[in-house]
């Protein structure tokens, strides 16, 4: 199996190739970027993962250095490989002209998108991909990813879903790059999607705040609605549901109310300005990290489904807390593994939780078996 692996250089992009490398079965893995240094450190990453494997691999790791916007250079590398996975953000910049391409080279495409509006964008491909032949699936990390994931495996153990919250909770310590900080901006900005009494309806990024639990060590973290993705797929493939919220929140409070002050004053509502405020931004995060409460560098994830069984109401809800590298990188190389496997093969553009996509319980055992673990509690009423 080969893999190319856009964006691989970036925090997530190193922990993906580096899960491609220790995987018996993988020949290649190339890493495409534009930064001959980053590269060579996640090509560095992915070696000592190799020799630090109890059945070390074989695959050979290898940098190629492109720019992204280059249509033609981003088709020719991805005609070279079995898979191509997708960990280059912004997504708002990059995923429908990676979807593109894909398409195009009739190459199977799995990416981290985590934008809305990327994802909305890339699901319009998906009548395209079908009659290519190809099977593209959009926002398979932690956040949409995993968290999709999760929620059709709740539903599943209901007899009627209705309600489902997805929450997260970010370190900025955890991830200070560049990319981030421009996601981070965007999804803080203007009107986001939500999902409430059946229907689609937009409401202000960083309204309706409220504290959730989080699994130890994180604890209690502040979210409110952002724009990502969950809100416009989970609804379309778990059938009855009426409402579906995203939250998410910064683990360090005074980066967190920046966050949602920066969007109500509209500051970065363009991609300069968010150019600007990144520049600006990231440099400052280890200070600014510093003030206030201290909490724990690590991120979490938790995914409450309401609904019914036997006639009565039952909430269910799984947590995760761990890296962010570990939540968003595994769950990106194991999709992109099963589809060059076969295992996860449907023609189109999905999302991760799509019917016939990949077996909930399977894949949670394989990132268990990563490293991810997931804790799940039921309550009756």
């Amino acid at each position: 199996m080969r893999f190319v692996v856009f964006g691989g250089g970036g925090d997530m992009g190193r922990r993906a190739v580096a899960e491609l490398a220790v995987t018996p079965g993988v020949e290649l893995v190339t890493i495409v970027g534009r930064t001959q240094s980053t590269l060579e450190k996640a090509r560095a990453e992915a070696l000592a993962a190799q020799r630090e494997a109890v059945n070390p691999a074989t695959a050979e790791v290898v940098i190629e250095t492109a720019d992204a916007r280059d249509y033609d250079a981003v088709v020719a590398l991805m005609r070279r490989h079995d898979v191509a996975l997708g960990a280059l953000g912004p997504f708002y910049l990059y995923e429908e002209p990676m979807v593109k391409a894909a398409i195009v080279s009739r190459t199977p495409y799995v990416s981290l998108c985590d934008d809305a509006v990327a994802a909305a964008a890339a699901l319009r491909y998906d009548r395209t991909a079908r009659e290519a032949g190809v099977t593209i699936v959009t926002g398979l990390g932690w956040t949409p990813g995993l968290t999709n994931i999760l929620a059709r495996r709740l539903a599943a153990r209901l007899d009627k879903p209705t309600d489902i919250t997805v929450a997260w909770a970010g370190s900025a310590m955890e991830s200070s790059g560049h990319a981030v900080a421009l996601h981070t901006l965007y999804i803080f900005d203007g009107r986001v999607t939500t999902f409430a009494d059946g229907r689609h309806v937009e409401v202000p990024a960083g309204s309706g705040s409220e504290d959730i639990e989080f699994p130890p060590p994180l604890g209690k973290v502040r979210v409110c609605h952002v724009g990502h993705p969950e809100p416009l797929t989970l609804p379309q493939h778990i059938p009855g549901v009426r409402s579906v919220a995203l939250k998410g929140g910064l683990v360090e409070p005074t980066l967190h109310r920046l966050a949602v002050l920066t969007g109500r004053l509209g500051l970065a509502r363009t991609h300069g300005w968010r150019e600007f405020w990144a520049r600006v931004l990231v440099p400052m995060i280890p200070l600014l990290s510093r003030l206030g409460p201290r909490r724990p560098a690590v991120s979490g994830t938790v995914v409450r489904v309401r609904g019914e069984r036997g006639g009565r109401p039952v909430t269910l809800e799984a947590g995760v807390t761990t890296s962010m590298r570990a939540m968003t990188a595994v769950p990106l190389a194991v999709g992109a593994l099963w589809v060059a496997q076969g295992r996860a093969r449907l023609p189109g553009v999905q999302p991760p939780e799509a019917p016939g996509l990949f077996d909930p319980d399977e894949f949670l055992a394989e990132l268990a078996r990563r490293g991810v673990h997931v804790t799940m509690t039921e309550q009756m009423g």
